[in-house]
């Protein structure tokens, strides 16, 4: 399977976010979207997952048995700013979760053992989520979408409010269910990029383009890549 992005254009009013945009993503592969804040990773993520009125072009599914498109359930999105209900506590939120997708997810995990899977500790679990720090939300966030196993699996800056063991443990489990889908890190940091992820795309001027993280062997290479992000910062 494949994912396709083909022409996609958006815009505020005079200022073209996305130009032509086009890609093709590869089932199985971690892609890091690479790109300064405020080069658009946002904006794509927000087309992709039918937030924003894309103002031209088109994204889909494509197999051997042609193409499809997106459905809402193929798209699992972790925000940067966390979302979650902030009235329930955590384990009250995943029950929740769990009971509404019951027919997708036949066979669950007692609540307990996710928790553990995501080092949410005993003494949090029964907490408002109104309470939870800012890595806590995202990390509600990503154990949602982890349990819903998603076609297309979008993360925007996921890591960046987590300690460095947490972000760590965050790493392992993204490259653990990679198999079989789609997943694109968006992420402004170049190591992070090349730590984490198969392949690399940089967004600049509203394009994609596939980076060799060969050629980043190469300083003067390296250089290039990090002299467009400034570039592009002051566009």
């Amino acid at each position: 399977m494949k994912f396709v992005i083909d022409h996609l254009r958006k815009g505020y009013g005079k200022k073209e976010v996305l130009r032509d945009a086009s890609f093709t993503f590869e089932s199985g592969k971690i892609y890091g979207l690479l790109g300064r804040n405020g080069a658009g990773k946002t904006t794509l993520f927000n087309c992709l997952n039918r937030d924003l009125v894309c103002d031209g072009g088109e994204f889909y599914f494509e197999s051997n048995e042609g193409r499809r498109e997106l459905q809402a359930d193929d798209v699992g999105y972790v925000l940067s700013t966390p979302t979650v209900p902030e009235f329930l506590t955590g384990r009250e939120f995943l029950k929740f979760f769990l009971d509404i997708n019951r027919a997708s997810i036949p066979s669950p995990e007692p609540l307990d053992a996710y928790f553990d899977e995501m080092s949410i500790a005993p003494e949090d679990r029964d907490k408002l989520m109104k309470d939870y720090s800012h890595g806590m939300k995202n990390k509600m966030q990503m154990l949602i979408q982890m349990i819903a196993q998603p076609n297309l699996f979008l993360l925007d800056e996921p890591l960046t409010s987590l300690d460095v063991v947490v972000a760590e443990e965050m790493k392992a489990r993204l490259r653990s269910m990679r198999e079989g889908r789609v997943t694109i890190f968006s992420t402004h940091l170049l190591d992070l990029a090349v730590d984490l992820c198969d392949e690399i795309v940089l967004l600049s001027h509203g394009t994609l383009e596939l980076v060799e993280q060969s050629a980043l062997d190469d300083e003067a290479f390296k250089e290039k890549i990090l002299a467009a992000l400034r570039e592009d910062s002051h566009a």
